[in-house]
């Protein structure tokens, strides 16, 4: 009985530092061919950081296949898309407060609904193959439109470039044909 008990233990621990070393391989080859970008913004008091992979195209159809209309996306590959504002931001008349979210979006074919979720998660995808956010932790959800490119973009991109009007910014997603913008402006 005793034998039993220790061959037990020991086949969970060796399952348990397997499935720690499977995780880490995997993440380390994901992120070969979907390498991770910083993107740093500072401009008018505001410092914004965002950290991404980047997945390529590679003539793949993306949106309304590989990545479907409707459902909710991590917002790139591996890790889901964290976003740190240094200053409270207004979007679409809202209030987003200073601090740090995952991004998660659902694309459609004519507009997109941005998500900042507070819960700051370790994969953002679910053994299904679904995203796994919290619902419950949504901070703030905006509709943007589409804007559909002639040519098409081979690595996915975020990026945020200076507005027209004073302490204002532009939030931008671009991949495959497909090019959305989230005006923001840093709140007085």
């Amino acid at each position: 009985m005793r034998k039993a008990f220790l061959y037990i233990c020991l086949i969970l621990v060796c399952l348990a530092i397997g499935g720690f070393i499977f995780k880490e391989v995997m993440i380390t080859q994901t992120k070969k061919h979907s390498p991770q970008v910083e993107e740093v913004y500072k401009e008018d008091g505001n410092y914004i950081t965002i950290n991404y992979s980047s997945p390529y195209k590679k003539g793949r159809v993306i949106f309304g296949n590989l990545v479907p209309y409707g459902h909710v996306w991590r917002t790139g590959a591996n890790e889901p898309t964290v976003f740190n504002t240094s200053t409270d931001l207004e979007i679409d008349g809202k209030t987003l407060p200073k601090g740090k979210y995952t991004l998660w979006t659902i694309p459609e074919s004519d507009n997109w609904t941005i998500i900042f979720n507070k819960e700051l998660n370790d994969w953002g995808v679910s053994f299904g193959g679904k995203a796994s956010r919290v619902i419950e932790q949504d901070v703030l959800k905006v509709k943007v439109p589409v804007e559909h490119l002639s040519k098409a973009v081979e690595s996915f991109l975020i990026d945020v470039s200076k507005g027209e009007e004073s302490k204002s910014m532009f939030l931008v997603f671009e991949w495959d044909n497909v090019r959305t913008k989230l005006k923001m402006k840093t709140k007085e």
